[in-house]
């Protein structure tokens, strides 16, 4: 994983579109095509997974902000 330095406003919304799309191209595919297919089973699965790649990016930026 790449680390970035956000010092403004700017750089965090910068980083946060750039995640954003990572987590939808990533992601979100298999999403769309589990409600395409109308299989709840695997939409369950697909959601699951986007969430929790959702949540780890927030983690990641709360970590950042903490520090070491």
């Amino acid at each position: 994983m790449e680390t970035v330095e956000i010092s403004n406003r700017s750089d965090f919304a910068l980083w946060a579109i750039q995640r954003a799309q990572e987590i939808v191209t990533a992601e979100g595919a298999a999403f769309a095509m589990a409600a395409r297919d109308m299989n709840e089973g695997r939409l369950t699965e697909t959601a699951a997974a986007l969430g929790k790649a959702i949540s780890e990016a927030m983690l990641e930026v709360f970590d950042g902000l903490i520090g070491e």
